[in-house]
């Protein structure tokens, strides 16, 4: 199998980024694999496309018109079929450390300093032992100082103020946060679901 990437040159296949797949009602939906993106063209499955030519893969010559066969995806398709992603919009993204110090653009809520992912650690605005729970509306990123300094108590007995607060991220801004090499189309797509109380509207400030 030959596979081109969008100028039609060879390239590792790690090298392909992730398509973005949205229901029919062009609502961002998930991340796929161009393998996975090859199936529901070869399926009929794809409604519709928008941007650029992510890639196209060629397959083996017609016995009968000596043709090559091929795919084209583009880096954002719609699915047919049912529309989960309808539902899967409003529902609350799983929290983890990653993702939580993207959200925050890696600084810290107490001191506003910036720094590397390995120096920052979740933090827990309500304690658990005071009934906090670990969700993304109680949770904020703090450097590892910070989080000592708080130890196990509220911003307010600690004595220290929250810089920034804390928010869901929809499922648009999720899908962000979980791929480093989106599309500059694939970007602008998903840049106006996102909602207006997101950092990433901060992120040339």
């Amino acid at each position: 199998m030959h596979i081109a990437n969008a100028n039609e040159e060879m390239a590792p296949r790690g090298a392909f980024p992730l398509i973005l797949t949205l229901d029919t009602h062009g609502v961002p939906h998930r991340w796929i694999t161009w393998q996975h993106a090859c199936y529901y063209y070869a399926k009929d499955q794809v409604a519709w496309s928008l941007g650029a030519r992510a890639f196209t893969v060629y397959g083996g010559l017609n016995r009968m018109t000596g043709e090559r066969s091929s795919i084209t995806a583009s880096s954002i398709i719609a699915i047919k079929g049912r529309a989960m992603a309808m539902k899967a919009f409003g529902q609350v993204p799983p929290l983890n450390n990653r993702e939580l110090f993207h959200r925050d653009r890696q600084i810290c809520a107490y001191c506003g300093g910036m720094f590397p992912i390995a120096r920052l650690t979740r933090d827990h605005v309500v304690p658990f032992s005071r009934g906090g729970r670990d969700t993304w509306m109680n949770v904020v990123t703090a450097c590892r100082a910070c989080n000592e300094k708080k130890s196990d108590r509220t911003p307010e007995r600690a004595g220290m103020e929250l810089i920034y607060l804390p928010y869901v991220p929809n499922r648009a801004e999720y899908l962000i946060l979980t791929n480093r090499r989106i599309l500059a189309d694939q970007m602008e797509f998903l840049a106006q679901h996102v909602s207006a109380q997101s950092r990433l509207h901060q992120k040339s400030a």
